[in-house]
């Protein structure tokens, strides 16, 4: 609870350093925050042309929308992606870039990976504007299905910043965090259903349900499948895959609190 109330003494300088990382992530660069919308577009055309041309994966039908549209499909599950992978990355060097603060002035140091996780939040909801800008043109009426969606992103939001508050400290201490994350997220991009549909999965496990249920345990499954329910198939999201998210989010959060207050008090001494 010290830790909220500090937090909320804090919300000015939050605000201050969520503007200071938006205002840096694309300093000096012409095309600006055009980045932020571009990037996640080439890598869907190049998903697209692989997954879609080359391996011929097969999208699934949206119900009730009856979209089967794989660049839709594949967005659906890259962009929630984009923003957890955003996310980890910027909050590994959020204490590390900002060493020279840390050493001078006592602040809850919880806000400097806050506001990177809240700078990716708002790229995060740029490229969704996008989607349903998307999603409108094709036919498709979304902007009801948005509330959920928005619901969402608050919910992963908290469990994006509870795995940045353990990675940002641990990277302190364990430079070599950064180099084993980029590993995993790889292998985590890979067991998350974003350029197959879960049904691939699900098949091939057919005989070994338990190895199903425990593929279903990453919580990145449920989210996608979550996000998709609402911006693909234009419905609301499964119950259980809902409460899932949230317990994820919660559990990750605690977890990331109690590890960033255990190894907090020696940070100035190892940056």
């Amino acid at each position: 609870m010290s830790t909220v109330g500090e937090l909320a003494e804090s919300r000015e300088l939050f605000v201050n350093l969520t503007l200071r990382e938006l205002r840096g992530k694309y300093k000096r660069s012409v095309l600006g925050w055009t980045w932020s919308l571009l990037n996640p577009l080439a890598t869907m055309l190049i998903f697209t042309v692989v997954f879609a041309f080359f391996l011929k994966v097969d999208p699934p039908r949206g119900h009730p929308s009856g979209l089967k549209v794989f660049a839709l499909f594949l967005l659906g599950g890259l962009l929630p992606w984009n923003f957890l992978s955003n996310g980890m990355s910027g909050s590994m060097g959020a204490l590390i870039g900002n060493s020279n603060l840390i050493k001078k002035v006592f602040f809850p140091r919880e806000v400097l990976v806050a506001s990177n996780v809240a700078s990716w939040v708002v790229s995060f909801l740029l490229e969704l504007g996008v989607l349903a800008v998307a999603l409108l043109v094709s036919g498709h009426m979304v902007l009801p299905w948005l509330v959920p969606a928005l619901l969402l992103v608050v919910i992963q939001t908290a469990f994006v910043l509870g795995v940045g508050l353990v990675l940002s400290v641990l990277n302190v201490y364990f430079r070599d965090v950064q180099h084993f994350i980029g590993i995993f997220l790889q292998i985590w991009f890979y067991a998350t259903p974003i350029v197959y549909p879960i049904s691939v999965v699900q098949n091939a496990l057919a005989k070994h349900p338990g190895l199903f249920t425990l593929y279903k345990l990453n919580p990145m499954v449920r989210f996608v499948n979550a996000y998709r329910s609402c911006l693909y198939d234009l419905r609301f999201p499964a119950w259980q895959d809902l409460a899932y998210c949230a317990l994820s989010a919660v559990v990750m959060l605690a977890v990331g609190v109690v590890v960033f207050a255990r190894l907090e008090p020696k940070l100035a001494e190892e940056l």
